[in-house]
């Protein structure tokens, strides 16, 4: 295995297990399930599983695997580089820092002022 696949392998790894965690759907996951959500054989994944469990990354157990402290802090830092794009607010799209979650008042005033504004 290149470093190069080591890395783009860990990150497809890291994130899918990482939004399984963060949606309830597993805190562990087998190397079966893994595979299935990345749509990739099974066999390729061991021994990249194998490696990141060496490496502190994953927690391996009769349940399958989970991320350590570690592999979660990687996996959020990566799931959130991926998806920035879909995830930043768009133009005219208020973000967290908006004056108007200061109150429901102000925030019914945001929506308000962001309908009316044409470009």
């Amino acid at each position: 295995m290149s470093e190069l696949d080591a890395l783009r392998v860990r990150d497809e790894i890291l994130q899918a297990m990482y939004w399984m965690r963060s949606e309830g759907l597993a805190d562990n996951a087998t190397t079966a399930s893994i595979a299935s959500f990345l749509a990739v054989p099974t066999q390729s994944l061991t021994p990249y599983l194998e490696r990141f469990t060496a490496e502190g990354l994953l927690v391996s157990s009769a349940a399958g695997f989970a991320l350590s402290e570690r592999g979660v802090e990687a996996g959020k830092r990566s799931f959130a580089d991926e998806f920035a794009d879909l995830t930043r607010p768009t133009h005219g799209e208020c973000d967290a820092d908006c004056w108007c979650h200061s109150s429901p008042e102000e925030a019914g005033r945001c929506l308000d002022e962001r309908v009316g504004h044409v470009h």
